[in-house]
């Protein structure tokens, strides 16, 4: 299996390194969607019956293992395909701003490492675990790490890449060990083997390394860090699915050690209120750090934080109502969560391709140097406020319908009688995350897209070539077929849900079917009535002539584009709520309030988190340690290199003789 991965990785690199610089992206491009069209016929297979068996094979330290595709895996391969055929379509216009600055070589291991970034996320999702599954998952850390680094001249890229490095490899390590502990007492290190572990063994324990290590990758807090670092760090494509579709790939792997047939009672209960709580914790912290964001993609990068905490407040809500007794509970919340699954990585690739789009023109992301863009940029704008629309879970867009699911598991938990404090805990936290996700998504529309431009910078803009606004539409179509008929697309994700949980779907179907069906309606009665009026509008106004003014300024007759709010002023009210959570770095500084004619001030603020200074900066100490050692060997002087090389035979020959090599 590894030899024939490494062959078809060789011919892939082949092919995209000797085609011309300018049609490599149109050979990753049909690469991918080869392998996306492959992959979503084996899904379609994997709906219609049973688990796909691909392939068998023995690894060297887990035993057998195989490839196959079961409903939870066709799901993935549906995320993964959709997402992946969009953002190499996108990365074409992205890309060519790119081609006079970097080599052919460079712009070669690029998208060798955007097609290897996609066929190792596929792997993971079909591995059946153990060794072939820890494989998947470091090639696909390394090739996102490649991805990252794509502007490896700027310093904070090189940090942020690194950082996300050193993250990986520690909750990589989490997850060696939690396999090896699998193997250990199952005999097998597959995720079925989980079964048999629970029943020889506590099963919270490994239930809790596997969840550390799946949760790095997640952006779980407070294993979050490297999240709002490494996305405002590479290109906005790289950052689409990293955050769109990779980040799943760890909450992929909760949903796997949370299906075990026999959980039920005490330990579920345990399980799903880590879950619970962790999904709360991560889900409000992502929030509130993302409307005090100045920054376009760090805003977007804790939005993805944000909605991982509202994925794991469905998983939770799922595995106490089963705990409880109550398999309609479970069931609103698994398909909720699943649902949710589809929805982010949908309005999330849109979002990020959207920033990319202003970055492409403006060349910064900073929101305060931005303002008024619908004018020169209209569709990117358009598209922007249909994604905005959609992941503030509004109707009648998608995200309303899978946070709907969650809300309907909380509220039945609730008249119930079932477990009815966790359940009015995740419609607490759930509310003030749905408020707060409004406040910063109106603030980033806003102030980037309306009111005067900040700078000339904005005036000199331009739309966009069509090939990445048809990238776009590609989720677009996607995130309005969810939100005007989620009837019909429930149906799979009850049955994704049915396996996961073991329980019959008609509960879930029978019980929030009507209610979608009768969402549907209202939608499509809203989306009608919008276009009548539109229509209307512009019949009426055809042949008034429209006069344009300066804004009123309530009597103040010098107005001036600083009047205005800015992202800072935007989330002021917020900013208060939040400091103990915060450490700012500013630069400059702020109008004094005794200032009554104020001269011009430089004033900008970063908004950190307390978070990364405790964790995230302990290993650049400890690799500046390691560093002032290894200098020190650089004599100089080829006798001590001799010596040195020397030494390393003569340790390497004492363990062979001791039997340890």
């Amino acid at each position: 299996m590894y030899l024939y991965s490494l062959l078809a990785a060789i011919i892939i690199a082949l092919v995209i390194f000797l085609v011309p610089k300018r049609y490599k992206v149109w050979a990753a491009t049909g690469v991918v969607s080869l392998v996306a069209l492959a992959a979503m016929a084996v899904a379609v297979m994997a709906f219609m019956g049973e688990t796909v068996e691909l392939v068998k094979f023995t690894t060297p330290f887990f035993g057998e293992e195989s490839l196959a595709v079961d409903k939870l895996s066709a799901l993935m391969l549906v995320i993964i395909s959709v997402a992946s055929v969009a953002t190499v379509l996108y990365s074409r216009g992205y890309v060519e701003g790119y081609l006079k600055r970097f080599s052919e070589a460079h712009i070669s291991m690029h998208y060798t490492a955007l097609v290897t970034l996609v066929v190792s996320m596929m792997l993971v999702v079909m591995s059946s675990g153990g060794f072939s599954f820890l494989f998947a998952w470091e090639l696909m850390t390394i090739a996102s790490f490649m991805l990252i680094l794509f502007e490896a001249d700027r310093q904070e890229v090189r940090r942020a890449a690194l950082n996300y490095l050193v993250m990986m490899h520690i909750g990589f390590l989490f997850l060696v060990v939690g396999f090896v502990m699998l193997f250990n007492v199952a005999g097998s290190a597959n995720f079925s083997a989980i079964n048999d572990y629970y029943e020889h063994a506590n099963l919270l324990p490994l239930f809790v390394v596997l969840f550390i290590g799946f949760g790095m990758k997640a952006g779980l807090f407070p294993m979050h860090i490297w999240l709002p670092e490494a996305h405002p760090a590479a290109p906005s494509h790289v950052s689409a699915i990293m955050s769109g579709v990779m980040i799943k790939t760890g909450v992929y792997g909760i949903i796997r050690i949370m299906q075990v047939e026999n959980l039920e009672g005490d330990m579920l209960f345990t399980i799903g209120l880590i879950v619970l709580v962790s999904g709360a914790v991560t889900g409000l912290w992502g929030v509130i750090f993302a409307a005090m964001q100045n920054d376009v993609k760090r805003l977007l990068a804790y939005s993805s934080i944000e909605n991982i905490g509202v994925i794991l407040i469905g998983l939770g809500i799922a595995a106490v109502g089963h705990a409880a007794g109550s398999p309609l509970v479970g069931m609103c919340g698994m398909c909720g969560a699943l649902l949710h699954m589809v929805n982010h990585s949908l309005f999330k690739t849109m979002l990020f391709f959207s920033a990319g789009n202003i970055y492409s023109k403006m060349h910064t992301t900073a929101m305060n140097q931005m303002g008024g863009l619908a004018k020169h940029m209209p569709i990117t704008a358009i598209m922007m406020l249909f994604a905005t629309v959609a992941i503030c879970a509004l109707p009648p867009l998608n995200g309303f319908v899978s946070e709907l699911l969650i809300y309907i598991g909380m509220f039945n938990g609730v008249s119930s009688g079932y477990e009815v404090l966790y359940s009015v805990t995740g419609i607490i936290v759930l509310s003030l995350i749905g408020g707060i996700v409004v406040l910063a998504f109106t603030k980033l529309y806003s102030v980037v897209f309306l009111g005067s431009p900040r700078s000339h910078h904005v005036a000199e803009c331009t739309e966009v070539d069509n090939l990445r606004i048809a990238a776009m539409c590609i989720p677009a179509a996607f995130i309005l077929m969810i939100g005007l008929a989620p009837q019909y697309i429930i149906l799979p994700i009850a049955d994704v849900a049915e396996q996961v949980t073991n329980s019959v779907n008609t509960i879930a179907v029978k019980h929030f079917a009507p209610t979608l069906s009768a969402l549907s309606y209202v939608s499509i009665a809203f989306v009608v009535v919008v276009v009548l009026l539109y229509v209307i509008k512009r019949s009426a106004q055809r042949n008034r002539v429209v006069s344009e003014g300066p804004t009123w300024g309530c009597g103040f007759t010098a107005v001036n584009t600083r009047m205005q709010y800015t992202g800072e002023s935007f989330s002021e009210g917020l900013e208060n709520i939040g400091k103990p959570l915060m450490k700012n770095t500013v630069d400059g500084r702020a109008v004094d309030k005794d200032e009554i004619f104020p001269m011009p001030h430089r004033y900008r603020i970063r908004h950190n988190d307390k978070i990364d200074s405790l964790l995230g900066r302990w290993w650049v100490q400890m690799m500046h340690r390691i560093n002032e050692y290894v200098m020190r060997l650089r004599t100089g002087k080829v006798n001590n290199y001799i010596t040195f090389a020397l030494l390393f035979f003569v340790v390497v020959l004492i363990l062979t003789l001791c039997g340890v090599l």
